[in-house]
């Protein structure tokens, strides 16, 4: 009499053993998209350079960044002084500075620290226009470019830290900017080993919200 050996017990490892491959394989593949994605967004990020054109936009805007208290951080001071030099050598005759409240105990939201900060560099108050509600960069850009609008203003200076740059720029794209330009600047106080890899992973998260915004879903 035949005997197959194994039976019942050894068909079972089997069937688990292949579902192990499976899933093995199957984490594999993902690791090597996730890494070869985060390779691609890496170098976009590297590559966003300043575009701020020859003649003057209508306006510079100013994307916000942190408050500490009352005054600017100096990661925001750093993106305030990029736009004062660009508006001091007549590349926008207009500044918009977009940011809302960090925190309910502050007095300043982040456009009112920016307003504040500029005016105290010599910029009149009249030529500043607040966007107070922003909470992100897609509602920097989506809030700004309502002001835009209003105003019937064409073209844009976004102005904010290279890392940000290629971000800042897919959405505004996105929200049909007339051919935005970026005025970046290099940052001497923030930590890039911290920001370079949380922008990717910001960037990650913009494009999944995109994919939402263009089916409807969000």
């Amino acid at each position: 009499m035949n005997v197959r050996s194994g039976g019942p017990v050894a068909v079972t490892k089997h069937k688990k053993m292949s579902v192990l491959r499976k899933l093995l394989i199957t984490f594999a593949v993902l690791v090597l998209l996730g890494l070869l994605w985060v390779g691609y967004a890496w170098r976009l990020m590297n590559g966003a350079h300043s575009s701020v054109p020859a003649s003057a936009s209508d306006v510079g805007i100013i994307l916000g960044a942190s408050m500490w208290g009352d005054s600017p951080s100096p990661g925001l001071r750093e993106r305030l002084d990029e736009g004062l030099r660009l508006y001091q050598e007549g590349k926008f005759p207009y500044i918009i500075v977009t940011g809302g409240l960090d925190r309910a105990d502050y007095k300043y939201t982040e456009a009112e620290g920016m307003r504040n900060y500029l005016v105290d560099h010599g910029v009149p108050a009249s030529a500043i226009i607040l966007e107070n509600k922003a909470t992100s960069t897609y509602e920097n850009l989506l809030f700004s470019r309502e002001i835009m609008r209003e105003r019937g203003w064409q073209s844009a200076v976004i102005v904010t830290h290279q890392y940000h740059g290629m971000r800042s720029l897919d959405i505004a794209k996105f929200l049909d900017y007339t051919r935005p330009a970026l005025g970046l600047t290099e940052s001497r106080t923030l930590q890039m080993k911290y920001h370079k890899p949380r922008e990717v992973l910001a960037y990650t998260k913009w494009k999944l919200d995109e994919l939402l915004l263009l089916t409807g879903l969000k």
